[in-house]
């Protein structure tokens, strides 16, 4: 899976209050800033600062519902950062197994020449 990194969505996540709002918008399908402020530490402006940065990066959607804005993901980004999550997943997953093997072999050589140290001292000794 080659999916391009997205550095702005990725910098939105990032953010743990964001995670949060993702969360609870994921959860309940919807809010607004003052709803979503009242499962918050922080303030309803605070919301909906983050929730302007979500925004510009997309994994939400802003709907007008009457005078108030209602905030929804948006699936098709919120699928491109699972699938870009697999895909560094996967590249990590391949670079560890890669350090695994490197390990095993030096511990092999390492182990293989402390073996003959033994023996020349043994049979020399």
């Amino acid at each position: 899976m080659t999916s391009t990194i997205d550095d702005e969505l990725w910098a939105a996540i990032g953010d743990p209050t964001r995670r949060r709002v993702l969360d609870l918008l994921l959860a309940d399908g919807s809010g607004t800033a003052t709803s979503l402020s009242g499962h918050l530490p922080v303030t309803r402006q605070a919301v909906a600062k983050h929730l302007g940065v979500l925004e510009r990066a997309e994994p939400v959607v802003p709907r007008k519902d009457g005078r108030e804005v209602r905030y929804v993901v948006n699936e098709a980004q919120f699928s491109r950062a699972v699938e870009q999550l697999a895909s560094v997943g996967a590249a990590w997953d391949a670079r560890l197994r890669r350090i695994k093997t490197i390990a095993e072999s030096i511990q092999a050589l390492r182990l293989k020449t402390e073996s003959k140290n033994r023996v020349g001292v043994d049979h020399h000794g």
